[in-house]
């Protein structure tokens, strides 16, 4: 009885090691700022995290699903397909079209909430990447659009990175020649700014396997 109780123990502690070993499977969901509009796959904000965290030993299978020039809305469309069954986490990176075309805030809120909700409802965890509003459609719009992500992640009770291009935003030398998206050295401080938090994202959803 004894051994077999050992036996029983054993291959609990080895089960248990190896679905900790399991890479955690993260889905970035966004537009051109994370799917690397103008750069090689490799310089993509997915592929550099994803080699950032495997440098910290963190086992990790990172999925861009970033679509160029995706709203908010766009990304709610095609949620199901772009997030599939098995996914253990979703980045979520959409705002940053809705502000360029001045989208009704109330629209973009309506999207990402859509978002959050569905994915809860399938029990995947979710990480919020905040957007600014560009200065040139005013003050009110910019009020009313950068409250949705803090709003948004105290609603649902996610965890927000509170502006995706901290560090890289309207610094010349850090983005291609349109000002907006993120050269390869740009892409690599938005990593290197953003990995904390990832990591403690990653740490709630190693939690909930056990």
């Amino acid at each position: 009885m004894h051994i077999a109780m050992l036996m029983f123990a054993l291959m609990t502690v080895v089960n248990s090691a190896w679905a900790e070993g399991q890479p955690v499977k993260l889905v970035v969901l966004g537009d051109s700022l994370s799917a690397g509009l103008g750069l090689p796959a490799q310089e993509a904000f997915p592929a550099k995290l994803q080699k950032a965290l495997q440098a910290k030993g963190i086992a990790i299978d990172m999925t861009n699903a970033g679509v160029s020039g995706d709203t908010s809305s766009g990304g709610r469309d095609r949620l199901d397909w772009s997030v599939p069954d098995g996914t253990d986490g979703v980045i979520v990176e959409l705002g940053a079209n809705d502000a360029l075309r001045g989208i009704d805030p109330d629209l973009t809120r309506a999207a990402l909430s859509d978002i959050v909700q569905r994915l809860k409802a399938r029990k995947i965890p979710v990480m919020l990447c905040g957007m600014l509003s560009p200065p040139n459609y005013g003050a009110d719009y910019a009020a009313r659009f950068n409250s949705i992500y803090p709003d948004l992640a105290k609603k649902f009770d996610v965890p927000l990175y509170p502006f995706f291009l901290d560090g890289v935003a309207a610094d010349a030398k850090l983005n291609q020649a349109d000002g907006i998206h993120p050269t390869a050295a740009g892409v690599d401080i938005i990593v290197g700014k953003i990995v904390p938090a990832v990591e403690a994202f990653i740490g709630t959803i190693s939690e909930q396997r056990r």
